[in-house]
């Protein structure tokens, strides 16, 4: 008789029909094996996640390896000049072909039996085969590769959703700061011992920063209650156009785009006052981005799809992405963009520009460790989210819309 219990899947679609509107999510969304698999057919492999900036992968042979759950990808700068995707899984035994996070290369070549590819993922040597082996059959596997304004996007479907509107809606936001001249200052990933989405509905609420966060709740208007915020928008408003930024604004939470489209959004929020950006010290930390002229005292959010996240002000991007490990592991990756001008150590200290989300990070990953132990527990019960839990809630409805899609 087998140990290997059979999902029950009658149970599991009950279980999202019965997700209540506008509540948490029920525990078994979180600690379920087989909702994890579903949300890897249905929502992990089948959405864009930011991969970098084509800043690093700036000549030919330039390549960086992505890995989201399951699946790694070699993204590679080829011979043609183009950016190219393709699976890290040899076509000979499924090894992974690259093992280097990062580099520079002529050829990939397999450490397991030697089958090697070219930048363009064609297979080029493969000792000892037979006479009819045909390598041109024989390919790594291509996986779907965008960029959008600079930003480096990859997607494990071979029929993603399409970025045409946010690469069209988010060009004006987008080159307010320059986003195609763009460099990585800093990049660092956080591990986190929890489930993804919870890490993902922490980022999207700041319902906890007045409690948890107190360096970004002294710097940062959204920790205020939505009736309070609007008040404190008067001032940035007032000076945005002199600075040379425009208000534009989408709805941030909105992940329902046009059918057969990628979600996205954008707006700008207020700092408060005494700070131009986010420094410790409220001063700039490097260069002022694109066109602008001055600090308006604001900071924009970009999204993009489910898992990337960026936070614009006037003089450097913090680039979020958030990506499953397994059920219980996921991770957070970090990046902190600067005009492709500046130089270290001159415009700007890596140090002083990462503080405030590196220490905001470090913070979450208890908060979310400790939220992820409780969720656990046979006592767990969702309560009712608060007013400053919108975001959240209507992505977990997303998520759930997501989970009962088959096609």
């Amino acid at each position: 008789m087998s140990n290997t219990a059979t999902p029950n899947t009658d149970s599991i679609a009950s279980l999202i029909e019965n997700q209540q509107r506008g509540w948490p999510l029920e525990r078994r969304f979180y600690t379920d094996p087989a909702i994890y698999a579903l949300e890897l057919e249905r929502i992990i492999t089948r959405n864009w996640i930011l991969a970098g900036h084509a800043s690093q992968l700036s000549d030919p042979g330039d390549f960086k390896v992505f890995n989201v759950a399951n699946e790694s990808a070699i993204i590679v700068r080829s011979k043609d000049g183009s950016i190219k995707a393709f699976a890290n899984v040899c076509r000979h035994r499924g090894s992974l072909v690259c093992l280097k996070a990062e580099g520079n290369t002529r050829k990939f070549e397999c450490p397991y039996h030697g089958w090697t590819y070219d930048t363009d993922g064609n297979l080029i040597a493969a000792r000892s085969m037979p006479e009819d082996f045909d390598k041109k059959s024989y390919a790594l596997h291509k996986v779907s590769v965008e960029t959008v304004h600079g930003l480096v996007f990859v997607c494990f479907s071979d029929s993603p959703p399409s970025l045409a509107g946010a690469r069209k809606d988010l060009e004006e936001p987008m080159a307010m700061f320059d986003f195609e001249h763009l460099k990585v200052a800093a990049q660092q990933t956080y591990l986190i011992d929890a489930n993804w989405k919870l890490a993902v509905e922490n980022y999207q609420e700041c319902y906890h920063c007045a409690t948890a966060h107190p360096e970004y709740a002294v710097r940062h208007t959204l920790m205020l209650d939505p009736k309070k915020q609007s008040r404190v928008q008067a001032n940035m408003l007032e000076r945005m156009q002199a600075c040379g930024l425009q208000q534009i604004e989408f709805d941030c939470i909105d992940m329902n785009a046009t059918p057969g489209e990628q979600g996205y959004g954008y707006s700008r929020t207020a700092l408060f006052e005494g700070y131009k950006t986010g420094s410790e010290d409220g001063q700039g930390l490097a260069p002022l981005l694109g066109k602008l002229t001055d600090y308006d005292g604001g900071a924009s959010d970009f999204t993009f799809g489910p898992f990337s996240f960026l936070l614009a002000y006037s003089d450097h991007v913090v680039g979020y992405v958030f990506t499953p490990v397994d059920k219980d592991h996921c991770q957070c990756e970090i990046y902190w963009f600067v005009r492709s001008d500046a130089v270290e150590g001159q415009d700007y200290d890596v140090d002083k520009l990462k503080w405030l989300w590196d220490v905001t990070t470090i913070a979450d990953k208890k908060i979310i460790a400790n939220n992820w132990k409780g969720v656990q527990s046979k006592y767990y019960q969702p309560g009712p989210f608060s007013a400053m839990e919108r975001a959240e809630s209507v992505y977990i409805e997303w998520i759930v819309q997501e989970l009962r899609r088959e096609d």
